[in-house]
């Protein structure tokens, strides 16, 4: 499933909008730190939807020397929306799926020490993850119990993630 067609048809639904301004969305929210929606793939979301029939051109804006098209979503738009909430919400929310997993199988042909030193990267960047979202969660503070609802599980996830660099740098170095 396509987190940017989700986004864009969720966003089209709560009425019309032209692309740059879907983008603003995604940049003030900061939602490609939460999800895989990326600024750059609105536009090519909005051109699909519209060829496939689930978002239509309502009007065209001229802003000095652009022209923004501004999309509204239809009936079948509508549908499709349904559809994709109705699959997200049925999928567990995190994957236990893990290339990590798999390259640990194999860690023992990195150079000596090569591994462990990744790990600790990982453990950095993931340290880096944790304060963006303890900052993002007091930038967005007091949104709804379902927010921090979705806060608390992303912490909880974080913290596992973190407890198992540590493991695993730990017998990496025994």
């Amino acid at each position: 499933m396509s987190s940017t067609r989700l986004l864009v048809l969720g966003l089209l639904h709560e009425g019309p909008r032209h692309g740059y301004e879907i983008n603003q969305l995604v940049t003030a929210g900061a939602l490609e730190q939460w999800t895989d929606v990326k600024p750059g793939s609105v536009y090519h979301a909005l051109a699909k939807l519209e060829s496939e029939g689930l978002a239509e051109t309502r009007s065209e804006e001229r802003t000095g020397d652009r022209l923004r098209r501004v999309y509204a979503i239809t009936p079948e738009g509508r549908r499709a929306l349904h559809d994709l909430l109705r699959k997200a919400l049925a999928a567990p929310p995190h994957s236990t799926r893990s290339d990590f997993a798999l390259a640990l199988r194999w860690h023992a042909l990195l150079e000596s020490g090569e591994a462990r030193d990744l790990v600790a990267a990982s453990r950095q960047a993931l340290d880096a993850r944790r304060a963006m979202l303890r900052a993002g969660r007091e930038a967005k503070a007091g949104l709804s119990p379902l927010a921090d609802a979705l806060f608390d599980n992303a912490e909880a996830h974080l913290a596992a993630d973190a407890k198992l660099l540590e493991d695993v740098q730990r017998l990496l170095d025994d």
